[in-house]
């Protein structure tokens, strides 16, 4: 009995220790498999690691080259727009006409407007001006009638022809001499630009050198160039007789550039004038 009771104990003994070997076997093996999960789940954390920062690049590297050809395609277009611009610009409109350039018989602007007879001093008579010009004109008088002055125009736009009409009548008037210190051949007077005014006032209706002691000359003297004009023969200048109603439009940036510096259209390189010309109708 005794004998029988040892044989139980050891087949017990023998099945524990199977299960135990069997259980550390399996505990082994679920372990290397968890090893192995983490392993893989580490892999898996650093692909997506590699793949989000090889995203992260090449999103960057895409973006930047997009920008780079939109800023490219945007200077292409700004080329073309300004080709463009100046085929259909007017090369004669910023010359030195004064003694320097010459236009011809034939030379007119590529557009002219009458002038309303509200910004003319003497309402019979008729005057046109450049069409993109004229807008910058109005202005220019609303904006100084506001302010309490009012110059008004007795010449705009002349022709060849009229030029040349003009010069004889004051030759026969003055003589030679004294019509070629004030007045301009035909084919190098400004006005045939259609791009220049001649301005009075009521009290002063003449073109007098006297303009310059009214409050309009004052008033255009530090404002005109606001609107693009410029007074075309001030005191002292190698072209003509002082002239302080004639003014010339040259567009706003130009004009700007000039009041600022504190020098004369005809004192700059033609050159330099020349790069102004694609901006000259911006306002």
């Amino acid at each position: 009995m005794q004998k029988t009771k040892i044989i139980i104990i050891v087949i017990i003994s023998l099945i524990i220790i199977s299960y135990v070997i069997i259980a550390e076997y399996r505990l082994n093996i679920l372990s290397k498999k968890i090893f192995s999960y983490e392993e893989s789940i580490k892999s898996l954390n650093t692909i997506t690691s590699l793949s989000k920062e090889s995203f992260d690049n090449l999103y960057s590297t895409l973006s930047r080259v997009i920008d780079e050809e939109s800023k490219k395609n945007k200077e292409l277009q700004d080329k073309v727009m300004n080709l463009d611009k100046l085929a259909k610009s007017d090369p004669e409109l910023l010359k030195k006409y004064s003694k320097v350039y010459f236009l011809n018989e034939n030379y007119s602007p590529i557009s002219t407007e009458k002038i309303p007879t509200d910004y003319i001093l003497n309402t019979n008579i008729e005057y046109k001006l450049h069409a993109n010009v004229l807008p910058f004109l109005t202005s220019m008088i609303d904006d100084a009638r506001r302010e309490g002055v009012e110059p008004l125009i007795v010449s705009a736009y002349r022709s060849f022809g009229t030029q040349a009409d003009l010069k004889t009548q004051k030759r026969v008037t003055y003589g030679a001499n004294t019509a070629n210190r004030f007045v301009a051949e035909q084919g190098y007077s400004e006005h045939q630009l259609g791009t220049t005014v001649d301005l009075a006032t009521k009290s002063m209706p003449s073109l007098s050198y006297r303009f310059d002691t009214t409050k309009e000359f004052e008033w255009l003297k530090n404002n005109a160039y606001k609107y693009g004009f410029v007074l075309s023969y001030p005191k002292g200048n190698s072209y003509y007789a002082y002239e302080p109603w004639h003014w010339r439009f040259i567009g706003i940036p130009l004009a700007t550039q000039l009041h600022q510096d504190g020098i004369y259209f005809y004192n700059l390189d033609q050159k330099f004038i020349d790069q102004y010309l694609l901006t000259m109708f911006d306002k």
